[in-house]
């Protein structure tokens, strides 16, 4: 029973990955740079955050 669900679960992927290629391939150039941007600014405020002791934020907290 396992194998089929593993199976099943690929192809839903395969399947998913090929919707979101068409999708992406249906945008126009300003619409991906636009998607481009967004993706750029949300890794750099994330990248900004992990520099944040976590612990010195959570201790106000306790």
């Amino acid at each position: 029973m396992e194998k089929n669900k593993n199976i099943l679960c690929e192809v839903n992927l395969k399947d998913t990955e090929q919707e979101r290629i068409n999708e992406v391939k249906s945008l126009s150039y300003l619409e991906r740079l636009e998607r481009l941007m967004i993706l750029i600014e949300v890794s750099y405020t994330l990248k900004k955050v992990n520099r944040i002791p976590l612990r010195k934020a959570f201790s106000s907290f306790s």
